[in-house]
């Protein structure tokens, strides 16, 4: 994780810095994802963990919530719950999570007033806390790519919404250029070129080729993999 004492602070002028915004992540849950018909779902956890990886990096607050766990929705992915392993996600009965006074406590205590968004599904769960938190004079950027609904039209017509509200639309490749900004910063460097080349296919690779083939760097490691123990026979 970057040193926030260490990293130079960055200009604002319209854009995003670790400094001056929170990320919510909202509905990353089992059957929002079974829905999901717009967009490889496959690719919309990877964006996500990459999205929330970096946030890790440059100490970005995080909000995660959740809506109906137990009744229909499911645990939030175990591949979110991993990076913030002592982090509670807020539950939540509403589909819109600006009504939830929790929710809404947690984005007001970060301090921050641009939030960086993700979740299932667009049309709603996405849409109507954006609006809102725009109208409550927040900024908002809808991470577009790793979002998704259960149609295209649906997604489409929700982004057309919330743009139309005044939404910034990204991607969780650009949140987290915009985060680094300068190549010089060599505090968050490694962990980033890190989560390029886990998470963004040919960048990453084209990376790797780079750093091996032009600079003579040795080959990346990732960590062995390791065939878990089979769990034990249920009597």
């Amino acid at each position: 994780m970057a040193q926030n004492n260490r990293r130079a602070k960055r200009s604002e002028k319209g854009l995003l810095t670790p400094d001056n915004c929170v990320v919510a992540i909202i509905d990353l849950q089992p059957q929002m994802l079974f829905g999901v018909a717009n967009f490889d779902r496959q690719t919309i956890i990877n964006n996500n963990v990459a999205l929330l990886k970096a946030a890790k990096v440059f100490d970005v607050p995080v909000v995660l919530s959740t809506v109906e766990t137990k009744s229909f929705s499911g645990n939030m992915w175990p591949q979110i719950q991993a990076i913030f392993p002592n982090q509670t996600p807020i539950e939540r009965s509403s589909m819109n999570s600006w009504d939830d006074r929790n929710f809404v406590a947690a984005i007001e205590k970060s301090g921050k007033k641009k939030i960086v968004l993700s979740g299932l599904w667009t049309e709603t769960c996405v849409a109507l806390p954006t609006v809102q938190a725009i109208h409550d004079s927040y900024e908002v950027y809808v991470v577009e790519d790793c979002c998704g609904d259960v149609s295209q039209l649906s997604h489409d017509n929700a982004m057309k919404r919330v743009i139309q509200a005044g939404a910034k639309p990204v991607t969780a490749l650009s949140v987290m250029l915009e985060w680094q900004r300068d190549w010089a910063e060599r505090d968050s460097y490694d962990a980033i070129m890190d989560i390029v080349k886990s998470h963004f296919g040919a960048y990453g690779v084209g990376v790797e080729y780079a750093y091996t083939m032009v600079h003579g760097a040795p080959a990346t490691k990732f960590p062995e993999y390791v065939v878990p123990a089979a769990a034990a026979a249920h009597k």
